[in-house]
């Protein structure tokens, strides 16, 4: 998406290793990770889709899509933001993710916006 274009997001990720939800010993490794995407351009658009790509420590890759995210396909107008929070079980104790949404533009127009990696990593304690 060109910097001219009206349609443009951002979006920010947090994660969080879920302690209670996961087995340290043998897996799975539960995660959460919390995202929040910003409309900073000038023209409403909607998150249609999503995709994610999520590869464990083995590097064996899971390709998720769906529509929405959470159950919602929200309606973003220019400075408006959504956040949501969802979860990623892993075999392994590290992994990645990354991916994109489809959005709906106020025309009919798909547009793509990317989900930038980030990790997903269980937290080292020293004993």
């Amino acid at each position: 998406m060109s910097s001219d274009s009206p349609y443009q997001f951002e979006v920010r990720v947090s994660t969080q290793f879920l302690d209670e939800q996961s087995d340290k010993d043998k897996g799975p490794y539960v995660f959460a990770y919390t995202i929040e995407i910003e409309n900073v351009g000038t023209a409403t658009a909607q998150l249609v889709s999503r995709h994610w790509i999520i590869t464990d420590a083995y590097k064996i890759v899971q390709e998720i899509r769906g529509d929405g995210v959470v159950g919602e396909q929200p309606t973003l107008k220019p400075g408006q933001m959504f956040q949501y929070t969802s979860g990623c079980p892993l075999p392994t104790p590290v992994g990645t993710m990354k991916g994109d949404y489809t959005f709906v533009g106020e025309g009919g127009e798909q547009f793509q916006v990317e989900v930038p990696e980030f990790m997903l990593s269980m937290p080292r304690v020293l004993h």
